[in-house]
């Protein structure tokens, strides 16, 4: 058994880590947005920025947009007077970024380069979902029919995939693990 653990270290860490990680940032997330009273960011700071940012790239494309709060807790996004959809907090990103900074802990190798990686990769990821969400927008403006497959299929593989890239590189580029597993 201890040969077994011996052997099976590095992946029983990474599982370890990543668990730990993962777990410890969507209970501060959940307690973030559990103290989020919308009063002065609603429905919290993280959407309402989204949001906001994603009425000034739609006004850059010229569209006409605005968001009208909602008895939920979510941002109506209407677009040239037409109510097109909402933001939520699932929209904002911090969940995907709070998956990829898990991932990346867990192979992490020196604080510096971990730390300027994980900023970087969350910026990515960030300027990424606010684009999804622009072109998405657009996209149901004018094609209002293909809802479900820009919404729940086509957008979500693309961030998922950038995740993926982002994960890859690093594993390739970055990991403390390589040279160490693999020249045995």
């Amino acid at each position: 058994m201890g040969s077994l653990l011996k052997e099976y270290r590095p992946v029983l860490k990474f599982i370890a880590t990543f668990l730990g990680v993962y777990f410890f940032l969507t209970i501060a997330y959940k307690f973030y947005l559990d103290f989020s009273d919308g009063s002065l960011y609603y429905p919290d700071y993280f959407s309402n920025l989204v949001g906001k940012q994603t009425v000034k790239l739609l006004e850059v494309f010229g569209y006409q947009a605005e968001l009208v709060k909602s008895n939920q807790p979510v941002l109506n996004l209407v677009i040239n007077n037409k109510n097109l959809a909402f933001i939520s907090e699932g929209c904002n990103g911090v969940s995907i970024i709070i998956l990829f900074t898990s991932f990346i802990m867990s192979f992490a190798k020196d604080f510096k380069t971990t730390f300027i990686y994980i900023i970087c990769g969350s910026v990515l990821i960030y300027i990424a979902n606010l684009l999804r969400i622009v072109i998405i927008a657009i996209a149901l403006y004018h094609y209002p029919w293909r809802e479900e497959i820009l919404h729940n299929v086509i957008f979500p593989g693309l961030i998922y995939s950038l995740v993926f890239v982002l994960w890859m590189f690093w594993v390739y580029r970055f990991d403390k693990y390589k040279t160490a597993n693999y020249e045995n």
